[in-house]
């Protein structure tokens, strides 16, 4: 039968780990794949990034009630923690409890999902057969019956490339050397790397926009830094964002600060610049963009444009995409990001993320597909749904437990403000 199964978590970052909380909170029992060595890992790799969002918004709730139980003591929810903040002090305790930290498996990458004995293909009793979860470790390949999946490993891992239509510009894999995907610790780890030298970023996000301000700061001691940040959009359009944000003011903050430092002349803006070819020479890179424009020559360059899920590891599984956001067809209409800002997203649960193959979820950035509005509230409410659903409770999993506020404009839509009960996370939304 399948409830002798456990339920296999894909992930253990904040979603991954709010799903376990929950469905150790109904005695359900799971296991957790992690493929980095520590829980959070993919936050680790923007630890040095303060979110803009307080703690009292990154937090799940069932994930709180198991700690404080615990003992634990909340960090300041007013505080604005750090990426490194959110791994050590919230998601390192929650992952060692010993209700959690028994079915913690490290270092477990995830290679292929499917259904014992049945290819993507054959019904035969399809539903009444578990998962096959196959991962690979140090200790081997292995393979592990499930009763659900939760796909929680969300998208930083796969990172859209710096070609503007959506495949690598042509010459990028040969610059591959030069080019940093996603936010580089300019003013710590990486110093030496941008330190005196001629940097593009290229993107228009929060990420980008946080790039340039590092570099601007390090360009302050090393004098031969220069900046260009390069963006898709013309020069009518709203590149900076909004630059005053009263529901998050250091959003706000980040916005400004571009418009300033390209103001000053200390960075160099180039607008719809859409990259297509990277030349690569003694001299450094030169970005040509589709109608013959060139920027550069660069010694390095930052791409901050945007993230993809990856589904090479689900091909075994019925799942049914939506053709372009690639979130599930009940989900995309309500989260395209051509017609819904951060905000304006209403929220949802177990019934518009169901797929063609019962008891698969994806939650968090992976449900997203490559909308860019996620909340992490919004994950988190998510991963309560689920669980619920998987629990047999179909009241919880349809009961809406999450108010969310309207976007004023954030992420280019505007809507009417509501309460403010779920913040965005820095690396979830408009990014």
């Amino acid at each position: 039968m399948l409830k002798q199964h456990p339920i296999a978590i894909l992930g253990a970052g904040p979603v991954g780990l709010a799903a376990a909380a929950h469905l150790s909170e109904r005695e359900l029992p799971f296991v957790i794949f992690e493929q980095g060595p520590t829980v959070g890992a993919s936050i680790r790799r923007w630890g040095h990034v303060r979110l803009f969002s307080p703690w009292r918004t990154n937090m799940d709730r069932a994930a709180q009630r198991l700690l404080k139980a615990q003992g634990w003591r909340s960090p300041d929810p007013a505080a604005y923690p750090t990426g490194a903040e959110i791994v050590d002090d919230y998601l390192t305790p929650l992952s060692r409890l010993g209700s959690i930290e028994p079915s913690l498996r490290l270092d477990h990458n995830v290679v292929g999902v499917t259904r014992l004995g049945v290819d993507k293909l054959r019904d035969d009793d399809r539903t009444g057969r578990p998962f096959v979860i196959t991962t690979e470790s140090a200790a081997g390949v292995a393979r592990t019956l499930a009763r659900a999946v939760i796909d929680a490993t969300g998208t930083w891992l796969t990172p859209n490339p710096l070609g503007a239509e959506g495949m690598p510009a042509v010459g990028e894999g040969t610059a591959a050397e030069r080019i940093v995907y996603g936010i580089p610790d300019v003013l710590g780890a990486d110093r030496d790397r941008y330190a005196g030298r001629r940097v593009a970023v290229v993107g228009s996000g929060h990420s980008a926009k946080h790039a340039i301000r590092e570099l601007s700061m390090l360009a302050e001691e090393a004098a031969d830094t220069v900046v260009t940040w390069i963006v898709r959009r013309g020069a009518n359009e709203k590149v900076f964002g909004n630059e005053v944000d009263t529901r998050l003011p250091e959003r706000g903050k980040l916005g400004a600060d571009a418009h300033r430092l390209v103001a000053d002349g200390t960075v160099r803006l180039e607008t719809g610049f859409r990259v297509e070819r990277v030349d690569s020479g003694e001299t450094g890179v030169v970005l040509v963009s589709a109608d013959g424009r060139t920027a550069g020559p660069f010694d390095e360059i930052i791409t901050s444009t945007g993230l993809r899920p990856d589904f090479g590891f689900l091909r075994e599984l019925r799942l049914d995409l939506d053709p372009w956001v690639e979130s599930t067809r009940d989900l995309a209409p309500l989260i395209d990001p051509n017609v819904h800002s951060c905000g304006s997203v209403p929220p949802h649960g177990a019934a518009e993320l169901a797929h063609p193959e019962e008891g698969f979820y994806a939650i968090g950035a992976k449900s997203y597909g490559r909308a860019p509005n996620l909340l992490l509230a919004t994950g988190y409410e998510q991963a309560r749904s689920v669980v619920a659903k998987l629990a047999g409770d179909h009241e919880s999993a349809a009961r809406v437990e999450l108010v969310l506020p309207a976007s004023t404009g954030a992420c280019g839509v505007k809507t009417e403000p509501a309460p403010v009960e779920a913040e965005l996370a820095t690396s979830a939304c408009c990014g």
